[in-house]
């Protein structure tokens, strides 16, 4: 499905764009995938549209069959969301324990109180952190868009998956051009 259309009432939600996670051996270039993101976040910022920025400081609790990738703690600016967003006071700021931004935070309630009815994903990793992300947005009856352009992960086979198979079935896909050119027509 191809992007159709934004909500009024739509909000940006870039996950993990943070020092301690854009310093790893990603698929694509961060460069290019920051400037992306931080012009979506600009866009929506102008129309005073809600900008959600998400870091993750941790990993749930629980016992899984691969240990931990971090075992010895982070660096004290590892979760430092990265300057060339831009953080501005009006954004909303989550950090979160778990792969999706909704589980563990009250980002669903946040989201709500501002009516907002679409979010639109972005920031890394593709098949984690932001998968996780849209898919607990779709459960919680938000429409979903992915900037594909915006997103990138350590692993081709679970970036191609999410994006062919995964995000057509819980939204639309699209370029963060594509996406800004929507936010633009409505102006008009």
């Amino acid at each position: 499905m191809a992007l159709t259309q934004l909500d009024p009432n739509t909000a940006l939600i870039v996950v993990d764009l943070q020092k301690g996670v854009v310093g790893a051996s990603l698929l694509h270039p961060i460069g290019e995938i920051v400037a992306r993101a931080s012009a979506l976040a600009e866009r929506f910022r102008a129309l005073r549209l809600p900008v959600v920025l998400v870091n993750v400081a941790g990993t749930a609790p629980g016992r899984t069959e691969r240990p931990p990738r971090h075992t010895t703690p982070f660096p004290a600016d590892w979760i430092e969301l990265i300057a060339e967003l831009k953080p501005q006071p009006t954004d909303i700021v989550v950090t979160k324990r778990t792969w999706g931004a909704f589980a563990s935070t009250d980002l669903e309630a946040q989201l709500k109180a501002r009516e907002v009815t679409q979010v639109v994903v972005a920031g890394v990793a593709t098949g984690t952190g932001v998968e996780s992300t849209a898919r607990q947005a779709y459960e919680q009856g938000f429409n979903v868009t992915l900037a594909v352009d915006a997103m990138t992960d350590t692993r081709p086979e679970a970036h191609q998956y999410s994006i062919a198979q995964v995000f057509p079935r819980l939204g639309e896909t699209g370029t963060s051009a594509d996406i800004i050119r929507l936010l633009d027509a409505r102006k008009s």
